[in-house]
């Protein structure tokens, strides 16, 4: 990272990391101001560095999620991402990120966002192996220790309400594909394609679809949760599938599959999956109305009951403001 500092809290074993850098040019999406999927790649990363600090190995993204987008950062403000572990399985980490932003002028800083991270250590072999337990220490890591497990029983629900459900292209919605190979360039520490950037696609396609929908500019809101299920390599070829499922007000809900393989062969594997919700704005940066998405095919409107579910599953998770400490 460009101008950053890592700040550790602890010498072996430590659980929390502190990236600190400025929002540079080209960090900026088409609109002028640091977006969603950027903000992403920083969390990933910083997130990595907590759970390889405290497990001592190297860590894959399991799952991001619960992400709250509420300011964006604009170019050349200062950044601040703290990750932190706070919860521990046998070998999965779970670690919460705050992103912080201002300017350097002023000092006044706001959050833009935090979300939880779930990481799992992995040994030489590239086989899970045990982690050392976490033991929360104060009443801010008691609450986000606590809190951890209960996402933990939310996300198992999402997950069995998600496996159910088909995507064919027996649809008549807003869709768009996007398809490229996996560069060099988008390498992680491990040799794969770099998670944080893989978010990155999935937020360029939905905002895609979301603007194609609204006819006009629209900012992702919120994230329910990025799963992992493969790795992707570099040279795979990629597929980026996001599709509009639901509407309601000024908000856009759009979810995105990402499939790779060897552009030798035929057959592309499910990598990631994430229903993102954007939010169309007028001209002065005001929340404005949709036109409806009115569903008439079986799978359309199978799609749009399940938005509705995720949306009364995850209303129990009962909060939308980050957790200061």
């Amino acid at each position: 990272m460009r101008v950053s500092e890592i700040e550790h809290a602890h010498v072996g074993g430590q659980k929390s990391v502190v990236l600190r850098f400025l929002a540079a040019p080209m960090d900026a999406n088409v609109r002028g101001y640091v977006g969603g999927g950027k903000i992403l790649e920083w969390i990933d990363k910083a997130g990595y560095a907590a759970a390889a600090a405290w497990s001592g190995n190297y860590s894959v993204t399991g799952y991001v999620g619960n992400i709250h987008l509420h300011r964006v950062v604009n170019v050349g403000d200062m950044v601040e991402v703290e990750a932190r572990v706070v919860y521990t399985g046998r070998t999965s980490l779970q670690v919460v990120c705050t992103v912080t932003s201002h300017n350097p002028r002023d000092d006044v800083r706001v959050t833009n966002t935090q979300c939880l991270l779930v990481f799992v250590a992995m040994d030489a072999d590239g086989k899970p192996t045990p982690v050392p337990p976490f033991t929360p220490e104060d009443e801010w890591e008691r609450e986000e220790n606590e809190r951890a497990q209960v996402l933990t029983a939310v996300r198992r629900e999402v997950e069995e309400a998600m496996a159910v459900q088909v995507y064919s292209d027996a649809t008549e919605t807003c869709r768009e594909t996007l398809r490229f190979l996996a560069a060099p360039t988008d390498v992680n520490w491990g040799g794969k394609v770099h998670g944080g950037y893989v978010m990155h696609w999935i937020m360029t396609a939905g905002k895609l679809v979301a603007e194609r929908w609204f006819h006009g500019h629209a900012r992702a809101t919120y994230a329910g949760g990025f799963r992992f299920y493969r790795p992707m390599y570099i040279g795979d070829i990629v597929e980026v599938d996001a599709r509009l499922i639901y509407t309601d007000g000024s908000e856009m809900h759009v979810s995105v599959w990402v499939r790779s393989g060897d552009p030798r062969g035929t057959e592309l594997q499910t990598t990631t999956h994430c229903t993102i919700v954007y939010t169309a704005l007028g001209e002065d940066d005001h929340e404005v109305p949709v036109r409806p998405w009115v569903p008439r095919l079986p799978e359309d409107r199978a799609l749009e009951r399940h938005a509705t579910d995720l949306i009364q599953i995850r209303s129990r998770l009962g909060r939308s403001q980050p957790h200061q400490h």
